[in-house]
């Protein structure tokens, strides 16, 4: 988050323009993107504590890099090693949680993990901002370094998951698939991939571009929108630790995916059929965010379910590709949408693609009992 949050400030100390300053943000998405699966397999070759400390040591070099020269070449090679890191985060830290936590907490183990980076999300301009104001961005630029640098120590210090994981005896997921199993494995990694993309795409729309559409085709107020926008991102959070009771509570984590989507997407067609306005479109969609939040555990658990023993980390890299390739594709056509006076129709394709990612898991959750003995 932090040259997004950074960016405003940027212009004037860079010497660019915000094209050049948002394709240095896109070459941290391209490289995430391109970097995910492999860094997955790396993960699950090499261990994933050990990939997770690289990952954030590399991403404090870079914004070190950046607080001792803030230039537009430098903030490209920041931005090149900061979507190395990234691409290490997500296989690591899923694959350390998956092996190292009781089955019987897991959903609410993902659900606190996801909380925490909505909370990070939420904390950085409140902390990046003032810095950058009272000293100079270059010691906003260091603040993240140090961050980085402080999760690399309690990361250091902190007894691996592994271990925990080692002295537990094996169960029937445990066995490794071949055969038949193994297609079906990898057809359901395949139908992650599209899930996540779409589950990228929908909530991308509303996270980065409902405000201007609330402004410039429904006629909402500035104040109004961005305060529409706070309580979807804060019910999202609070959906994630709920969702993550509810994945504890059952197995049909499919079933509360679709359920969760296909109510958020009656929830955004009302918003642009009705056109509510005030505390009524904060409310709305507040209770989207909700229940997109919802979804993240069980989403988790669908992975974590598809991956065998020892797999973890390259299937979620994998699967997390599509939210990579829905971050380049989204703003393209969601911004195009706006430019073409057709604002309403970020609306509509969130809710488009929250129904298809409603049919995409149902399809799969039909599928698991041709799966599971």
């Amino acid at each position: 988050m932090t040259v997004p949050v950074l960016l405003p400030l940027l212009p004037p100390v860079m010497g660019r323009g915000f094209v050049e300053l948002g394709m240095a943000i896109s070459v941290f998405g391209l490289v995430s993107a391109v970097l995910q699966a492999p860094m997955g397999y790396a993960v699950d070759r090499f261990g994933a504590r050990r990939i997770l400390m690289a990952g954030l040591a590399l991403g404090s070099a870079g914004f070190a890099f950046l607080a001792v020269s803030p230039t537009y070449v430098m903030l490209i090679v920041a931005m090149a090693l900061a979507g190395v890191a990234n691409a290490v985060y997500h296989p690591s830290d899923y694959s350390i949680l998956s092996r190292g936590m009781a089955p019987e907490r897991m959903g609410r183990a993902f659900s606190i993990h996801t909380f925490a980076g909505y909370l990070g999300n939420a904390v950085a301009p409140l902390v990046l901002i003032p810095i950058a104001v009272a000293f100079d961005v270059r010691w906003a630029f260091a603040a993240s370094s140090v961050a980085a640098l402080l999760a690399l120590a309690a990361l250091s210090a902190g007894k691996p998951a592994a271990a925990a994981a080692a002295s537990r005896p094996e169960t029937p997921r445990s066995r490794p698939e071949t055969g038949s199993a193994g297609s079906s494995a990898s057809g359901t990694i395949l139908v992650l991939i599209v899930f996540f993309l779409l589950l990228g795409l929908s909530t991308g729309a509303i996270d980065r571009f409902s405000v201007s559409a609330f402004v410039q085709g429904f006629g909402i107020a500035l104040p109004t929108a961005n305060l529409a926008l706070t309580a979807f991102l804060s019910a999202s959070a609070l959906g994630v630790l709920a969702g993550g009771f509810l994945a504890d509570r059952t197995r049909r984590h499919g079933l509360v995916a679709a359920a969760a989507f296909a109510l958020a997407a009656m929830l955004v067609v009302t918003v642009i059929l009705a056109r509510p306005a005030g505390m009524l479109l904060v409310v709305l969609l507040g209770a989207t965010g909700f229940l997109t939040g919802i979804v993240a555990p069980s989403r988790d658990m669908l992975v974590r379910a598809s991956a065998p023993p020892g797999t973890e980390g390259r299937v979620f890299g994998i699967v997390s590709t599509g939210f990579n390739v829905g971050g380049i594709v989204g703003p393209i056509l969601f911004g195009y949408l706006l430019d073409r006076g057709f604002a309403s129709g970020v609306l509509w394709a969130s809710a488009g693609f929250m129904v298809a990612t409603t049919i995409i898991v149902l399809f799969q959750e039909r599928r698991a009992p041709a799966r599971v003995p």
